[in-house]
């Protein structure tokens, strides 16, 4: 039927695998927090049921249970009990088949350790903190970094002896210690900026100036310890790319036709630039994730820490409302990334096609 279209055929054909991907990726991210025997309702309980009697600790942790589907419930919504009493466990599968429809309805569910929180009043105060992190750094580290590249390839020389092991040196250190780096020198040395939080103790965010420029003051090392690796990593793909298209024999070619030196380099940046556009694209789907090194050395506020407190405290709802949003957002700037090389190269549509 798409035989005589293979853009069609192959933008169907990637959508079916994204979606058999988001089934098997929502799949393993609700059963595998669930894998272990621990209960997080017993965390809940630690911290009420030393103030509560008997009696009713034994009601509000029911009530739990039943809240978050950790059991079974009849047609009435009562607590189904078994011989002795005692509230009979819901199957991974009920309780899976219950989350689907809850996410079919937009709930995410409730926060175990932040009760009665719901999971997307977290993210949504969360989230912001990460894209204002990650955007900007993401999108600046791509401009500087395939700039400086291109710079390198095309000088080389001098500039590029000196550019080149920097770089190198900037995307190959690990993140942790860009952070911890930064933390020793500006935070505890120089003491020029905070080093833990997003912003002063005793603020409200808002949109006032004072809290905007308190934010701005704490989001300086966090943005500069991203910002460096992002630099070094695009320049060093750009230069090698840059230097792979300005030996090819168009490049060649051209000069013998006598044109423009700055219409070739215009060209030869246009062609190595494909790859680094697919980067990009992946990383801003990406970025949701968190810098999560970056906002645990730093405090920061964003979904990093977020997942990073729900896996160490068991918050089933939570972990699963966030790992459910990364995946959506990676599929996402997967597929986009297929679609626009399809469109920027028809060549890749036409052999998708074939092969498949």
């Amino acid at each position: 039927m798409f035989a005589n279209q293979p853009t069609l055929h192959h933008i169907l054909g990637r959508a079916g695998w994204y979606l058999v991907t988001f089934v098997v990726a929502v799949t393993i991210n609700f059963f595998l927090p669930r894998l272990g025997d621990a209960n997080p309702v017993d965390v809940v309980m630690a911290r009420a049921g030393s103030a509560l009697d008997g009696a009713v600790a034994q009601q509000k942790e029911e009530a739990y249970l039943k809240e978050f589907g950790f059991v079974e419930v009849d047609e009435h919504g009562e607590l189904v009990r078994d011989d002795a009493g005692k509230p009979v466990q819901a199957s991974l599968l009920s309780q899976f088949a219950k989350y689907l429809g809850m996410c079919l309805r937009g709930d995410l569910g409730t926060s175990i350790l932040q009760h009665p929180k719901s999971v997307a009043e977290i993210i949504a105060g969360a989230l912001p903190w990460t894209l204002a992190l990650q955007l900007p750094t993401i999108v600046l580290g791509w401009i500087f970094g395939n700039l400086l590249g291109a710079l390198a390839a095309y000088r080389r020389g001098v500039f590029d002896q000196i550019f080149y092991p920097l770089a190198l040196l900037a995307s190959a250190v690990p993140a942790f210690c860009v952070g911890i780096g930064l933390v020793y020198v500006f935070g505890i040395s120089l003491e020029w900026f905070p080093t833990v939080g997003g912003y002063d103790d005793g603020l409200i965010p808002s949109l006032s100036f004072e809290f905007f420029a308190s934010a701005s003051y704490y989001y300086v090392l966090p943005f500069l310890s991203i910002f460096v690796i992002v630099v070094g990593g695009q320049a060093i793909g750009m230069r090698s790319m840059c230097i792979y298209e300005l030996g090819t024999d168009y490049v060649k070619y051209s000069k013998l036709l006598g044109i423009k030196e700055s219409k070739i380099l215009l060209y030869t940046f246009r062609n190595a630039m494909l790859p680094q556009l697919t980067g990009l694209a992946l990383a801003l789907g990406a970025m949701v994730g968190g810098a999560l090194i970056t906002e645990v050395i730093f405090s920061y506020p964003g979904l990093g820490m977020a997942i990073l407190t729900a896996i160490q405290g068991n918050d089933y709802p939570l972990i699963t409302g966030c790992t459910l949003l990364i995946t959506v957002s990676v599929l996402l700037a997967n597929f986009s990334v297929d679609l626009l090389l399809g469109w920027l190269d028809p060549r890749i549509a036409a052999g998708h096609g074939e092969n498949e």
